[in-house]
């Protein structure tokens, strides 16, 4: 694999200035967010007005559009925030509620409607409007370096443009936690340990991705300190290397922490966590086998399950993957390997696989080490096609699965 320092002068002295390369970033993503708007204007007048919308009676208007589904639990959380005791059934089972839910999205919607007086839809769907086009320029600076610039921009565009990218524009917490998780490794690869160890707390108040980020953060440390002899480590440094590994640990621990602290109850977190699930307690891949033969068949179901994360690992473990580095490559593993374990997969699979985007640089061809073949004129002949069939599937997405259809539907 190839060493994160390896990677500090690999951008070639023809690249672009970093002011202009974020200015360029930052219009591409715009015209991502354009194309997103325009389908959910094109979905919006066949939602049926409910109360998820703001009534039967009431006409459904953009910003309510953008607050359906867990956004009606982020509005509940940021107007009155989590409840002290847990709501459970005539048999005392945990009932859904608010402690699944994340706080830092919610709380900072709650800041900017006490800013600005404006009601949760708006607040909620700019707030994450706002930390899309953060993560987008992140994603871009953490890339220019190790494949090019053109590579880069057209990365990020194919991450924009993902079907399930609308989210990064809803009142959801996909682009916040975008925007810590490349936060955390864009620290990580300068080797900015302690401004990891603070984004990583911050990510375990967002996001519930503490254990992959804990392996890459391992990873990296083992490989720092593999290069002792020829960088020799000060102890501070090891110190703050350790800081980055701890703030992991907190950052998977701190939610069930603080959910425990306000209820009294050791398990709130989980037990809340299953009354959402088909299963009672976490049972790993074995969802994943029960929904593949329920889809796919007793038979295509397992062969396709063990074929994923085949290719999965044929697409980061070979030379076409080598200019992402250590670090990313190890995300792309630790990540769904994580989904494995504790994810019960549905509908809302397709939001889970935004955070896979150095994937896409495998897809673009745009990872092998010498950069061949990142050149413009390559790379749209292989950018183009992937983006057209990625925007049909945002308006499948939009419509087939955001869109909610009363009085019960399948959440995105």
């Amino acid at each position: 694999m190839t060493t994160l320092p390896d990677l500090a002068t690999r951008r070639p002295v023809t690249a672009v200035p970093t002011r202009t390369f974020v200015a360029w970033v930052l219009v591409a993503y715009a015209l991502c967010r354009v194309v997103t708007t325009t389908i959910l204007l094109l979905v919006m007048p066949h939602q049926v007005p409910s109360g998820m919308t703001g009534g039967d009676d009431v006409p459904v208007t953009y910003f309510p559009f953008t607050a359906l589904w867990d956004g009606q639990w982020y509005q509940w959380i940021a107007q009155h925030g989590y409840p002290d005791t847990l709501p459970t059934d005539g048999t005392g089972k945990v009932q859904q509620n608010p402690w699944a839910f994340y706080p830092l999205f919610p709380f900072l919607a709650r800041a900017g409607m006490a800013v600005t007086g404006l009601d949760f839809p708006v607040v909620g769907s700019t707030v994450a409007l706002l930390c899309g086009f953060g993560a987008a320029v992140l994603i871009g600076l953490l890339l220019r370096d190790r494949i090019g610039d053109p590579a880069a921009y057209l990365v990020v565009v194919l991450w924009a443009s993902f079907p399930a990218s609308v989210t990064l524009q809803l009142a959801y917490t996909e682009s916040l936690a975008m925007l810590l998780l490349v936060g955390y490794l864009y620290a990580l690869s300068r080797e900015r340990w302690l401004v990891a160890t603070v984004v990583a707390v911050l990510v375990g108040l967002s996001r519930p991705i503490g254990v992959p980020l804990g392996i890459v953060t391992l990873v990296v440390v083992v490989l720092r300190w593999r290069e002792r002899a020829e960088r020799p480590i000060a102890p501070r440094t090891y110190a703050a290397m350790l800081a980055a590994l701890v703030g992991c640990g907190v950052a998977g621990l701190l939610w069930p922490a603080i959910a425990w602290w306000r209820t009294g109850v050791s398990s709130a977190y989980t037990d809340t966590m299953a009354a959402w699930r088909g299963y009672a307690t976490v049972e790993p891949f074995v969802p994943w086998l029960d929904k593949a033969r329920y889809f796919l068949g007793d038979t295509w179901g397992p062969f396709w399950l063990i074929v994923t994360p085949i290719v999965i690992v044929a697409m980061v473990a070979g030379p076409w993957a080598r200019a992402l580095g250590a670090d990313l490559r190890t995300w792309s593993l630790a990540y769904p390997a994580y989904l494995g374990v504790v994810l019960d997969p549905f509908t809302s699979i397709f939001r889970y696989l935004v955070p896979l985007f150095p994937l896409l640089v495998v897809v673009l061809g745009a990872g092998w080490s010498d950069r061949r073949g990142n050149t413009w004129p390559r790379l749209l002949v292989r950018a183009v096609p992937l983006l057209v069939v990625f925007v049909v599937c945002q308006y499948w997405w939009t419509d087939e699965l955001w869109r909610f259809v009363p009085p019960s539907d399948y959440p995105p």
